[in-house]
């Protein structure tokens, strides 16, 4: 039997270790979810001869898709209560899973 993921894995996932976040969909209009965010999230990005490469610090935003009434955005914004910062949505990565991770750049902060 397969595993229903976003309510045996994603939703306690969220319970647990979420935390709230305003999003703003470039579209208009605000609601409130439940993200698992990470100030300093690695990413590697290596160049077309395979031998040499970049590493990337940068924030991320782990969600929930079925909190959305459409998918994520890039160019979206969302604000962090935990850390008072306001970032824009640089990239969505869609996973098979019901989840995504959002790539995120400043745009404010106190």
């Amino acid at each position: 039997m397969p595993v229903d993921w976003n309510a045996e894995v994603i939703g306690p996932l969220m319970g647990v270790f979420g935390e709230p976040v305003t999003y703003r969909p470039l579209a208009g209009g605000s609601l409130s979810i439940t993200g698992v965010f990470d100030n300093a999230y690695l990413k590697e990005v290596m160049f077309e001869d395979a031998t040499s490469g970049v590493t990337e610090v940068s924030a991320v935003l782990g969600v929930q898709l079925s909190q959305f009434p459409s998918d994520p955005m890039q160019n979206d914004q969302l604000s962090v209560a935990s850390v008072n910062t306001t970032f824009l949505v640089r990239e969505v990565r869609v996973d098979s899973r019901g989840g995504a991770k959002l790539l995120l750049s400043k745009v404010s902060s106190p």
